[in-house]
């Protein structure tokens, strides 16, 4: 009884801060808002009550972080505590909880690390190493253009022609048309895509992105291998994986240059910058429901640390806490 009353109280707070959210995102009509997302991605995927609007079909894990401390993030909490305990929760993209786990594009990750004193650092990334636009509005109108007709039609020539109309786009399609179904969510990278930055107790700010690296490679299945698989199988090869050796995934920060755009996902930093590693998470359990109450939003992060002023970036601390409390109150 003292759970689902908390489960109601959190739900209804998130309700009550979604509605001043959407308050606040009606007084400029011009631009895209969270909330229109949330209701693109329903006419995309279907309406799950209860589910989150986006990456719905997902794998809880849990584990622990070990960091690794080095210059540019010298003082740093989160990296100077020892050894803290992780929630994880894997995905693939869209809003169906049922889609087929067969078909090649979007893998997710959420991590959230917990510090001693009780403050969070989350992390959330994609396995695509390109956002698909610079900003809300072009991303929008991306997604728009796989939206079918009246009839359950999709246009292809319409995606094609958008896509040459925005060139901020075009990287993720490329990547797009050539991914390939992932063999294990042990077994994929992720990236996460925004800038960051930490300020040591000098003032002195180092820019960021990170990415994950699976210690187990990275690994994608061919057609005739795809063919032989049943259409759910992620839970059970990382299941499967956990038993027979370790998963570890390495977190490391790609450590931006002043040219090096803060503001635009949709950029990929130069090759040569340099890289360093903050820690290693290893895995210790997978499946259950442990992760299902977790907001994984990208902006809740640690002293020291601060988001940049990417609009996507800042678009999804809104879009994740309405699908949140929709997703609490059964919506």
């Amino acid at each position: 009884m003292r759970n689902n009353l908390i489960t109601a109280g959190i739900a209804t707070s998130v309700l009550l801060l979604s509605t001043a959210l959407k308050a606040n995102e009606a007084a400029n009509q011009n631009t895209i808002q969270a909330s229109d997302f949330i209701d693109l991605f329903e006419k995309m995927g279907g309406q799950h009550l209860g589910y989150r609007k986006a990456h719905a079909n997902g794998l809880c894990a849990s584990g622990t972080f070990t960091p690794s401390p080095n210059k540019n993030f010298k003082g740093a909490e989160l990296l100077s505590k020892g050894e803290l305990p992780v929630s994880i929760r894997f995905s693939l993209g869209g809003a169906n909880p049922n889609s087929n786990e067969k078909s090649p594009g979007a893998r997710g990750m959420g991590f959230q690390i917990k510090l001693p004193n009780g403050s969070l650092h989350t992390f959330t990334g994609n396995n695509f190493p390109v956002f698909a636009g610079k900003n809300p509005e072009i991303f929008y109108g991306f997604l728009s253009t796989l939206l079918p007709d009246k009839n359950g039609q999709r246009d292809p020539s319409k995606t094609l022609q958008y896509i040459q109309e925005h060139p901020s786009v075009q990287a993720n399609a490329m990547w797009n048309k050539s991914a390939k179904t992932a063999s294990s969510y042990a077994n994929t990278e992720f990236f996460g895509l925004h800038t960051f930055f930490y300020e040591k107790s000098n003032g002195q700010k180092t820019k960021f992105r990170w990415h994950i690296e699976p210690s187990l490679g990275v690994k994608t299945l061919d057609k005739a291998e795809v063919a032989q698989m049943p259409t759910r199988f992620l839970a059970d090869t990382f299941a499967q994986q956990l038993k027979d050796e370790t998963i570890r995934f390495t977190l490391m920060a790609t450590i931006g240059k002043t040219e090096d755009s803060t503001v635009d996902p949709s950029q990929i930093w130069p090759s040569d910058r340099p890289q360093e590693k903050l820690g290693t998470i290893t895995v210790k359990t997978s499946g259950g429901e442990l992760c299902k109450n977790i907001n994984f939003d990208p902006n809740i992060i640690s002293a020291g640390f601060t988001p940049s002023e990417d609009p996507i970036l800042r678009m999804r601390s809104a879009a994740y806490a309405i699908s949140f409390g929709k997703r609490l109150s059964g919506q």
